[in-house]
C-alpha cells in the first residue's frame, strides 16, 4: 500500500534527526547574553528567512522589523522599546500557530528561537525550558541528563512557548496527565497599567501574589498575558532534591505499530465498523490508572485521491513497554478495532524501540515547515455519531474540489487527564477521551476551495449544534493550541455559544480577571485573545 501521511501534519515515521544538542546544566551569564540583542529589518537577508520561519506558509509576517533575544533582560528591553513607540508587538517561539496571530498587524515581532536551553535550576528545585526550545530538545536533554521526561506533544519541532501555555499533551498524557500537570513555575514579562515591562515568576504556590499568572498558564493560550522567557517543570508529588526524581520516568521501550488501510477495499459499512469500533474503544479504556493508559495512538484518515493508489488510513500506535502483558495488550487493541471490518488490514510486525528513538522517529508533523494548511479541533467525550460517521465518509471517501490534502485525526486523550479537576489548571475540558483534529493542506495558491473544503466538513459534523462542538453530550468544545478564527464568526458558529466557551468553559471568566490584571493596556492580542474583563 502506498504512503498514507499527509506531509506536514501526519509523518507518522518522519526522522527528527539533527536535533540540536542543549547544554545539561545551567547556562553562565555570559553564555545567556552572547546572543543579541539582534534587530532585523526589511533589506537585511536574514529577514526573509525569519519571515518563512513558520509551518503555516499561508501567513508570513512582514513587521517593521523581527527582534531576536537572547535573554530575559533582552525580552524586557524589547517590549518596553515597542510599548514606548506604540507599536504592535507579538511573540514567536516554535512558528506553529494554526492562524495568523503572529503576523496580523504586527510591526515588532520577538523572536524567542535563541532562547532555547534546558536545564536544571537547584535553587528553584525544577527544570527550566526556555520558550524558545523545541520539544525534542526538551525530550533530548531532560532524559539523557537526568532519564526523565514531561507528557508533551509528538510534534517535535514545536518549541515550548505556545505548547506549554496552551495546555499540551502527547504520547505519554494518558498515564501522566497533561504538561501543564506538571508546571512549576512560569517567567513572563508583561506590561503594568503605566506601561513599565518588567519579568514576573509566577508559581504553583497558592501563596504567591502572582499564583493568578501561573495559573492563567496552565492552558490559557499563548500570546494573551505578556511574553514566556521559561517554565520551571516539576512534578507536584516529588519530594527531595534529587532531579532524577523530580519529573516522571519514560519507559525503557515502546511497542511501535502503524496498521493501515487502503480505500480501495473500505466500503461505507467497513468504516463505519472501524470508527465505531475506535471510538467504542476509547469509551471503554480511557481511565486514568488502567493498564491501557500506556497505549496511545492516532487513527489518520486520509481523503480519498484518484489515481491507482487512492490512499487510506493508518493508525500509528505506541504501547509501553513497561505494562504488564503489553504486546498481548496491543494485539487485543487491534483485534477490537477490527473487528468486524472487512476491509483488509495491513498489521506489520510489532517493532520494539529504545524510548528515545521511539520519540524522535515516530513524531507526528516532523516536517521540513513547508505547505499551507487549515485546521479546525474538537474533543470528544464520546464516539462520532453514526450521523457524524457518515458525514466523515461523505467528506473523506469521495474525492471532489479541494479535497485531495483533506485528513481528519482521531488521537488517544483522557487517563490521566481526566483525574484533575476543571479549575485547578485553565484546561477546562477534563472529560474526553479523543482529540480530534480535521485539517486540509495544499502547496500553492490561496487555498479557497480547501478552506472552503474543511469548513463544510467541520459545520456538517456539528450540524446537530450550531456547526460547532459545544461542550455537553458527546461534545467537550475545542482544543486553543490548534486555534480556529472560524469559532469568533456567526457565519460559522451559528450555535449561539460564545467561542471562549468553546476553548476554555467555564475557566473563561477567571482568564478574563487575569488578562485585566497582568495586561491592562491590552498589548498582548491577536484575534482569539483573551478580552480582559469589565
Amino acid at each position: 500500500m502506498g504512503q498514507v501521511t499527509r506531509r506536514g501534519f501526519v509523518g507518522g515515521a518522519a526522522a527528527l534527526g539533527g536535533t540540536v544538542a542543549v547544554g545539561l546544566g545551567a547556562p553562565s551569564k555570559a553564555q545567556a547574553k552572547e546572543l543579541g540583542p539582534v534587530r532585523v529589518a526589511p533589506g537585511d537577508p536574514r529577514y526573509e528567512d525569519l519571515a518563512v520561519r513558520r509551518t503555516n506558509q499561508r501567513f508570513q509576517p512582514r513587521p517593521e522589523y523581527f527582534h531576536v533575544v537572547g535573554s530575559t533582560e533582552q525580552v524586557v528591553k524589547a517590549v518596553q522599546d515597542g510599548v514606548r513607540a506604540g507599536k504592535r508587538i507579538t511573540v514567536r517561539s516554535g512558528g506553529h500557530c494554526y492562524e495568523n496571530f503572529v503576523g496580523e498587524g504586527s510591526q515588532i515581532v520577538i523572536d524567542m528561537c535563541e532562547m532555547s536551553n534546558v536545564y536544571f535550576d537547584e535553587r528553584r528545585g525544577a527544570f527550566a525550558i526556555e520558550a524558545g526550545a523545541t520539544l525534542m530538545q526538551a525530550y533530548r536533554s531532560l532524559y539523557l541528563g537526568w532519564g526523565v521526561t514531561i507528557p508533551g506533544g509528538q510534534c517535535g519541532g514545536v518549541a515550548a512557548g505556545g505548547h506549554i501555555a496552551g495546555g499540551g499533551y502527547g504520547q505519554h498524557s494518558r498515564r501522566l496527565g497533561s504538561v501543564v500537570d506538571y508546571l512549576h513555575a512560569v517567567e513572563v514579562v508583561v506590561v503594568d497599567r503605566s506601561g513599565r515591562a518588567r519579568a514576573v515568576v509566577a508559581t504553583r504556590n497558592p501563596s504567591d501574589p502572582h499564583h493568578d499568572l501561573w495559573w492563567a498558564h496552565t492552558g490559557g493560550g499563548g500570546g494573551n498575558f505578556g511574553v514566556v522567557t521559561r517554565y520551571w517543570m516539576r512534578d507536584p508529588k516529588a519530594a527531595g532534591k534529587d532531579p532524577a526524581k523530580l519529573l516522571p520516568k519514560p519507559p525503557p521501550a515502546l511497542l511501535v505499530c502503524h496498521p493501515a488501510w487502503s480505500w480501495a477495499d473500505m466500503t461505507r459499512e467497513s468504516f463505519s465498523t472501524l470508527l465505531r469500533n475506535h471510538g467504542e474503544w476509547h469509551e471503554r479504556n480511557s481511565e486514568a490508572g488502567k493498564p491501557y493508559a500506556g497505549l496511545w495512538s492516532a487513527l489518520i484518515v486520509q481523503s480519498r485521491v484518484q489515481g491507482a493508489d487512492p490512499g487510506g488510513m493508518i493508525l500509528p500506535t505506541l504501547m509501553e513497554s513497561s505494562v504488564p502483558d503489553a504486546e498481548r495488550l496491543l494485539s487485543a487493541y487491534f483485534a477490537a478495532v477490527t473487528r468486524g471490518v472487512s476491509a483488509r488490514a495491513h498489521i506489520p510486525p510489532v517493532v520494539r524501540m529504545p524510548w528515545y528513538q521511539a520519540v524522535s522517529t515516530q513524531a507526528l508533523g516532523g516536517d521540513e515547515g513547508t505547505g499551507m494548511f487549515k485546521a479546525k479541533s474538537a474533543h470528544l467525550r464520546r464516539r462520532f455519531t453514526d450521523r457524524q460517521i457518515g458525514v466523515a465518509y461523505d467528506h473523506l471517501a469521495v474525492p471532489g474540489p479541494g479535497s485531495t490534502g483533506g485528513t481528519m485525526v482521531l488521537a488517544s486523550y483522557g487517563g490521566r487527564i481526566n483525574a484533575v479537576a476543571p479549575g485547578a489548571t485553565a484546561v477546562a475540558e477534563r472529560s474526553s477521551v479523543i482529540k480530534a483534529l480535521f485539517v486540509n493542506t495544499w502547496e500553492e495558491g490561496n487555498g479557497a476551495e480547501h478552506i472552503a473544503w474543511v469548513r463544510r466538513f467541520y459545520r456538517t459534523m456539528y450540524a446537530d449544534t450550531g456547526g460547532v462542538p459545544v461542550p455537553g453530550g458527546g461534545n467537550g468544545g475545542a482544543y486553543i493550541n490548534y486555534p480556529d478564527i472560524d469559532l469568533a464568526d456567526p457565519a460559522w458558529n451559528t450555535s449561539g455559544v460564545p467561542w471562549p466557551t468553546l476553548y476554555y468553559g467555564d475557566n473563561y471568566a477567571r482568564l478574563q480577571r487575569v488578562k485585566a490584571r497582568w495586561d491592562p493596556r491590552g498589548v498582548f492580542r491577536h484575534a482569539l485573545s483573551i478580552r480582559a474583563a469589565r
